[in-house]
């Protein structure tokens, strides 16, 4: 054979063509992600959930490729096969699920050995042990006394539930004169705020099988009393602990625990006078995260919200007694807290629901107002803000938005509501707005933002905070991110502002922020710190 015909023989290589069919999906989930991204007005947990499904989207179909291809041997195919299933059934044992990364729900993997969070209040600390004296066993109050500067923060989100703090200036050029750490500690787990009467601050948490309401001295952070009650919430997303945060009024302590637990305790011993167990003795379901609305206490009756269950969704008892009082409504609980406020020249409760707003007669729980919205399919968290002229602003995430109501007087003793306008430029999800001359400032999906309420529309929005809490001192915007730093913001309509930040907290934080005088108490699931704010230069 000549040198001429083995070349004719022998076999061409054929060029082996490019994977198109994995480049065109991995291009299309870039693409769609990038869609998702660049939507303004999409929310955080939604952006969040629809890049998780593209990816595991785009993975399926690529091993699906993978499997079915006579690109690869049967061999390769087989032992890639393997593979995957040697990965997601490891992954499934040496991983588990510890709550969610952030606000958005998106779970947080950790190995399977990490050691829960409640885990540590199961064996002997320094805490532990000083609480072990300080149980609700007490029956002679520690002598406390507020120090100079401090002021009272009675209930959750201000005296009237509306966010609005007023109360001395402080410095807010902290870089400056930076707020003097007081003390910093261990905390139990959970998402209560604190409340502070008389140099004494109140609290809930979560240790091991225990929900306490526990009682510190503002000045050092010692334990003054701690209340016990052998309860145990939990919720994959939401985590562990109580939500709900202690009103304190004329000496008493009002706790509503995350299973639905209300007592009554002496603020200065921790005593125990009354307790109910709202949703046992009522044979309701709880909701989804947990009881979460803090008592409304007012005259002579403890106000509270109820469970999942359709039926009464507020439920008053006596103050002095812990008698049932009565039950209004025919709803599912969400959780906003109840509030009082003057509408139309009349005094009423407000509750933010699962399905609607409703406002109630305080005396008898009449029911005088419902405003149908959100359908009860979303969780609603914010509070309602009353405003000048008879006005409501209602707002919630989840793609429910906000809108303006004009509550007018009917001829029947109820109310009516009118839509003034809505829209989606301030999406709360577990923060509440307030509001400073016509101007409403909150967290619009994890941004702080301006919205004009003649109209709704936004002045600006900006600086990213995730799902964290805010209030308005005077004129200056105080707020926790869900990152751990707080916050000082300018509250102006021309724009944002940033005055200075201060390294609080450093993990997920959804708890309230509080603000006594010029003492600044934070906390979330893990630790709780004290700050004097620094005073004005004159």
């Amino acid at each position: 054979m000549s040198t001429a015909d083995s070349a004719v023989s022998a076999p061409v290589p054929v060029p082996r063509r490019l994977p198109w069919f994995p480049i065109v999906i991995l291009g299309l989930m870039a693409v769609g992600i990038a869609v998702v991204r660049t939507r303004p007005e999409l929310e955080r947990n939604l952006q969040g959930w629809l890049t998780l499904a593209l990816t595991l989207l785009a993975v399926i179909l690529n091993m699906l490729w993978f499997v079915f291809t006579p690109r690869f041997s049967w061999r390769v195919r087989l032992i890639g096969v393997f593979a995957v299933a040697l990965l997601v059934f490891g992954g499934r044992n040496l991983l588990r699920v510890d709550g969610t990364i952030d606000g958005t729900g998106i779970p947080n993997l950790v190995w399977g050995w990490t050691p829960a969070k409640g885990a540590r209040w199961t064996g002997p600390d320094s805490l532990k042990a000083a609480s072990a004296n300080a149980l609700s066993t007490n029956t002679a109050a520690q002598a406390v006394s507020a120090p100079p500067g401090a002021a009272d923060f009675t209930q959750f989100h201000g005296s009237l539930r509306n966010g609005l703090i007023t109360g001395p200036a402080f410095a807010t050029d902290w870089k400056a004169t930076p707020p003097k750490q007081l003390w910093r500690q261990p905390i139990g787990l959970g998402w209560s705020a604190f409340t502070v009467v008389g140099g004494r601050i109140f609290t809930q948490e979560q240790r091991g099988e225990e929900e306490l309401v526990s009682a510190y001295d503002l000045l050092t952070g010692n334990v003054l009393w701690m209340h016990v009650d052998k309860a145990h919430f939990s919720q994959w997303q939401g985590g562990e602990g109580p939500r709900a945060t202690p009103t304190v009024l004329d000496g008493r302590v009002y706790a509503y625990g995350a299973t639905g637990i209300l007592n009554c305790l002496d603020a200065a011993t921790g005593k125990l006078i009354w307790t109910r167990s709202v949703l046992t003795e009522n044979q309701l379901e709880n909701i989804e995260w947990g009881m979460s609305a803090s008592p409304l206490v007012f005259d002579d009756r403890v106000v509270v919200t109820a469970g999942k269950t359709p039926g009464p969704v507020l439920y008053a008892f006596s103050r002095e007694t812990g008698e049932p009082l009565w039950k209004a409504g025919n709803d599912s609980a969400s959780y906003a807290s109840p509030m009082l406020a003057t509408v139309a020249g009349r005094q009423v409760i407000l509750s933010n629901n699962a399905a609607a707003l409703t406002l109630h007669d305080p005396a008898n729980g009449e029911v005088l107002l419902t405003h149908t919205w959100g359908a009860g399919k979303w969780p609603k968290a914010s509070q309602p803000v009353v405003l000048p002229g008879d006005r409501i602003f209602l707002s919630a995430g989840y793609g429910l938005g906000c809108q303006l109501l004009q509550i007018s007087p009917g001829t029947d003793g109820k109310f009516t509501a009118n839509e003034v306008w809505r829209g989606n430029r301030m999406k709360t999800q577990f923060n509440s707005v307030a509001v400073r001359d016509g101007f409403l400032y909150g967290l619009d999906d994890g941004r702080l933002a301006c919205l004009d309420l003649a109209n709704g529309e936004r002045r600006w929005k900006d600086g990213r905070f995730g799902s964290g809490q805010s209030l308005l001192v005077n004129d200056v915007l105080l707020v926790q991110s869900e990152s751990g730093p707080v916050y000082l913001a300018a509250a102006q309509p021309d724009g944002y502002r940033e005055l200075a930040q201060l390294p609080a907290l450093d993990s997920k934080t959804w708890n309230y922020p509080t603000l006594a005088g010029r003492y600044l108490l934070v906390r979330n699931d893990r630790e709780a710190v004290c700050y004097e704010l620094p005073t004005p230069t004159p």
